[in-house]
């Protein structure tokens, strides 16, 4: 893979969704952008973020009242914060695991 120019982290920009759990519970889109201009897109949710998303989905009814939870191009993650992030990136593209984690965006 060509050498990364950009990283953009959604919950840097919006905050997280659960105030002050950042990292602990919480979700995100990120944008890995290439030096050769390819776009790439996924989302990382936290292990809690998971468990309060199907607790939340029991009480509104979503998902089969909570009995499955689906998100394209997800990554699991501990920690959701941008040292985390970059050492999962940069782990998958040294397994050559990168573009089967993240799905590319053709503009």
């Amino acid at each position: 893979m060509n050498d990364i120019k950009s990283i953009w982290i959604g919950s840097e920009e919006k905050g997280p969704i659960q105030g002050k759990k950042v990292e602990l519970n919480d979700n995100s889109d990120v944008m890995v952008t290439f030096e050769n201009g390819e776009k790439y897109i996924a989302t990382f949710f936290t292990y809690k973020n998971i468990e309060w998303l199907r607790q939340k989905n029991e009480k509104t009814g979503e998902c089969l009242n909570g009995k499955y939870f689906f998100a394209t191009d997800l990554i699991l993650i501990d920690r959701l914060n941008r040292e985390e992030i970059l050492n999962v990136i940069n782990h998958l593209i040294n397994q050559e695991e990168f573009t089967t984690a993240f799905e590319k965006i053709n503009e």
